[in-house]
């Protein structure tokens, strides 16, 4: 029985799919984004984001090399690594989670397989990211109920007072044409 037991096995033994996990990370961290099945790009997810969220905390030297020994324990790539530390760390600092997204593309037509993209959220330039959202404020769309009855009474007043407007010169031409005419 597996009761409890929430981790995609993905087929393979734990060596094995460790090792599967680590080279995904590694190519996700390098490229940005990475095609491949829809259960490995789930299973992928849980594996990356405790690792880019280890690269935020960085209150002491000695926790900022400790995170990086940590990390590295998980990927076994310098380059990776350093990707990571260097240009992904400053992008998503002012992320609080949440930093990969998943599109899925359609089945692949060899073995019927579903296969997903997977890429870090904020170096898509096609969304939009982060920084150009925080660099724009946003609206305020909140309204409170006291505007909105009275922007509902002022609108029949304005149409009056308009269609009023309106038709008082008409009255007024032509009562002045009238004596004219006599």
């Amino acid at each position: 029985m597996r009761h409890g037991d929430k981790i995609n096995n993905l087929g393979r033994k734990k060596a094995h799919r460790e090792a599967l996990l680590s080279n995904l990370a590694i190519q996700l961290i390098t490229h940005k984004r990475i095609v491949t099945t829809l259960a490995k790009a789930k299973a992928l997810r849980t594996y990356v984001e405790p690792l880019v969220t280890k690269t935020k905390k960085t209150a002491s030297k000695e926790e900022i090399m400790h995170n990086h020994r940590v990390v590295f324990s998980y990927l076994n790539d310098k380059a990776a690594v350093k990707e990571l530390f260097t240009v992904v760390a400053p992008k998503i600092a002012a992320r609080p989670g949440g930093y990969t997204r998943i599109i899925k593309l359609g089945i692949r037509p060899g073995d019927n397989a579903e296969k997903a993209m997977i890429e870090l959220v904020d170096f898509n330039e096609i969304y939009g990211n982060a920084v150009n959202a925080a660099a724009e404020p946003a609206k305020k769309t909140r309204r409170s109920k006291a505007t909105a009855p009275k922007k509902a009474a002022e609108a029949p007043a304005a149409e009056a007072a308009t269609e009023a407007a309106t038709e008082a010169p008409a009255e007024t031409a032509s009562t002045e044409e009238t004596p004219a005419a006599e």
